[in-house]
């Protein structure tokens, strides 16, 4: 007895062309799929932005810097770890500048687009810290998004599997870019079999790091950058296990993908960043902010009616901000009142050494006090201890109390 070959009852399907001609302007999915992340990103930083303080529109000024330093570094990222396709005998340098052909990595984006949101913070007087808390949720959701794009091209899937969800390939058109192949009949040709949608298993990922970022958030009123770092730990290792299962061409360190190794790295230093920094979340008010701005009760202040105020009489951004606590900011969001601002925090080690200069001085003014009693040349024998200690000057227990 013949067994036939056991074919799958479900299968997800790929689109068969992921470049669209509007006129002679190709419109790309990839491309728009990393717009509509862009914006995903932007939307969710800007509301946690906010909340924090942050007056509207500054993640606008921010993106400005960080979306382009991003890609920059996203595909200097690439070019150095394939320089294969670029450099040697059979490489195309200028090929190194044809970012629409495909070939970015999202560490690069990461860190180019550290460096752009790092520049344009220290233009607008914002921590470089609560812009990374910010974005932390935002960004894995941008990177879900863009996972699709790949999905248009048919590429980043795994091996083969016969798994309900295993995922249909189309031999793309080399002549034809963004196109499946077609066979005589005009249908689009298709890889044989099934594959694992890896690209798919990272977009559920991603979200999944996103609401883990937002509850741990939430839940541990994470500052200073940590929750930043919770993301990258999410991210990397959700990357490390699905990076193994890919079959794309990559270079390979002892046997294993670079990116493997490049999540593995990454992840550790999370880790340390994460255990080691220790603060409270940090909050902003505006320094320099144009006029009273008195937030309604229970507002914030982005709900402060700017148009009332005389046109072109002030900036309406304010110059920059002071870091405040928690209990400050609400006060402010609450009436308006800008707290006091406490002196200037010294290092470890000077408030170490004034305090053991303090205790010296206190020690050596109460040496004095009782050997020189300040009314008498000598002593009463009459006077109780504590008739004395009033005299010469409060005891440490009173002073403590």
């Amino acid at each position: 007895m013949t067994l036939a070959p056991m074919t799958p009852l479900a299968a997800l399907p790929s689109p068969s062309t992921a470049v669209w001609q509007l006129g002679p302007v190709p419109i790309r999915a990839y491309a728009l799929c990393i717009i509509v992340g862009i914006v995903v990103a932007c939307v969710v930083t800007e509301y946690r932005l906010r909340r924090r303080g942050v007056a509207p529109g500054a993640v606008l000024d921010i993106a400005v810097w960080a979306v382009p330093a991003g890609i920059i570094g996203a595909r200097i990222y690439h070019v150095i770890t394939s320089p294969e396709k670029y450099f040697g005998a059979d490489g195309q340098p200028l090929k190194a500048f044809a970012i629409w052909e495909g070939g970015l990595g999202i560490w690069g984006a990461v860190a180019g687009g550290a460096v752009g949101a790092w520049f344009a913070a220290r233009q607008l007087g914002i921590p470089f810290a609560v812009v990374a808390d910010a974005l932390a949720p935002g960004l894995p959701l941008a990177q879900a998004v863009g996972r699709l794009g790949n999905w248009f091209n048919n590429e980043l899937y795994g091996g083969r599997t016969s798994l309900p969800w295993g995922l249909e390939v189309h031999v793309m058109d080399p002549d034809n870019p963004g196109r499946a192949l077609r066979d005589d009949a005009g249908n689009p040709v298709l890889q044989p079999g099934l594959y694992h949608p890896t690209f798919l298993y990272e977009a559920l990922w991603n979200i999944g790091v996103a609401a883990l970022v937002l509850v741990l958030d939430r839940k541990l009123r994470l500052g200073r950058g940590r929750a930043f770092a919770l993301y990258v730990m999410g991210y990397t290792a959700g990357r490390f296990w699905i990076e193994l299962m890919r079959t794309d061409e990559a270079n390979h360190i002892l046997g294993v993908r670079l990116n493997v190794w490049t999540a593995a790295l990454v992840f550790l230093g999370a880790l340390v960043y994460f255990l080691r920094v220790r603060g409270p979340r940090e909050y902003l008010i505006p320094v320099g902010e144009p006029g009273p701005a008195v937030p309604p009760a229970g507002g914030d202040v982005s709900q402060v009616d700017l148009s009332a105020r005389e046109a072109g009489a002030r900036p309406v951004a304010p110059e920059g901000y002071r870091v405040v606590t928690e209990e400050q900011f609400r006060t402010y969001r609450e009436t308006g009142a800008v707290p006091a601002e406490e002196p200037a925090a010294t290092g470890e080690a000077d408030r170490d050494e004034a305090d053991e200069a303090g205790s010296e001085e206190a020690a050596t003014e109460a040496d004095v006090a009782e050997r020189e009693p300040a009314d008498e040349t000598r002593p009463d024998p009459d006077r109780t201890d504590e008739d004395r200690a009033g005299a010469g000057g409060a005891r440490p227990a009173d002073r403590d109390s």
